[in-house]
């Protein structure tokens, strides 16, 4: 069984997730462009490392969270990547990124005896808190029932769905229902506060019924708030809706809501909110 863990990519979500794998009992070796993110994951016993070569070429297996396709292509297949220094073992890419992307890695992986999954999450800056996220792999099936163990320390729901790709595919599917699902979160709330309600207490209560999801219980009140703070970036869900839709487009599938919504977010980070929580959508509807 492995024992030493690789993590790369310390953001929102990373430093939670490779704090639960330290916490499980594997050796952590980190590296993260900002070194100083590492901090506390190093007081606690964590080991750096200087480039993702380096972390590759001392661990058992290599977790990836990083921001872009671009920067998995780095991280993977670039000079001082983890392909380029790795022999066997496994490698995870945890980020959501491309598909056609992840069958290249798992490829180029399998030809130098590296199992490689992509294996995407959804929950964000709360679940990887918690250790309460939803993983969702491709890759072989036995390197998945290997790392178990691994994935347990970070998720409460893990599924495997198929050859290299599926769980990029099956994040995007994720994606979908969120975007428009926040759209309509947004209107709701910005209606509520447009009619005189206690915005809260109408979260509170449509909760209970059919309007019931995770964006509009956890999200809502943020929105409510005025809380911009980032469980998740608006650059990054609208990389996340650029890739969903360059897919749609392969599959010849129109996406009028995730058209909308990407239309949405584009306008904010035109207005400088990039670096802003997804939650943030509620002030199209109320700056306009």
């Amino acid at each position: 069984m492995p024992k030493t863990v690789g993590f790369i990519g310390l953001g929102v979500m990373g430093a939670s997730m490779a704090s639960h794998v330290l916490g499980g009992g594997y050796e952590l070796i980190v590296y993260n462009r900002t070194k100083a993110k590492a901090d506390l994951l190093l007081a606690r016993g964590a080991k750096w490392a200087e480039t993702p070569a380096e972390v590759a070429a001392v661990s058992d297996v290599v977790v990836t969270i990083v921001g872009y396709p671009k920067d998995v292509e780095e991280v993977y297949l670039g000079p001082n990547g983890i392909l380029a220094a790795k022999k066997g073992g496994y490698v995870v890419d945890m980020t959501t990124s491309s598909p056609i992307l992840a069958k290249r890695i798992y490829k180029e992986a399998k030809a130098k005896g590296i199992s490689a999954l992509d294996a995407p999450v959804s929950g964000g800056d709360i679940g990887a808190r918690n250790g309460q996220l939803v993983i969702m792999a491709g890759g072989d099936r036995q390197a998945f029932d290997e790392l178990q163990a691994l994935f347990g320390l970070m998720g409460r729901t893990i599924r495997y769905f198929g050859e290299a790709g599926a769980g990029q595919y099956t994040k995007m599917v994720n994606q979908i229902a969120i975007a428009s699902g926040m759209v309509g979160v947004a209107e709701a709330i910005a209606f509520a506060k447009k009619a005189g309600l206690n915005a809260t207490d109408v979260i509170e209560t449509i909760s209970e019924g059919a309007a019931a999801s995770w964006s509009l219980s956890n999200l809502g009140p943020r929105m409510v708030r005025g809380d911009t703070a980032p469980g998740f970036f608006i650059k990054h869900i609208i990389k996340d809706l650029k890739i969903a839709l360059e897919c749609a487009e392969e599959m010849h599938i129109e996406m009028p809501g995730l058209t909308l919504a990407k239309r949405l977010y584009d306008q904010l980070a035109a207005r400088g909110m990039e670096d802003c929580g997804t939650q943030t959508l509620i002030q199209w509807y109320t700056k306009q």
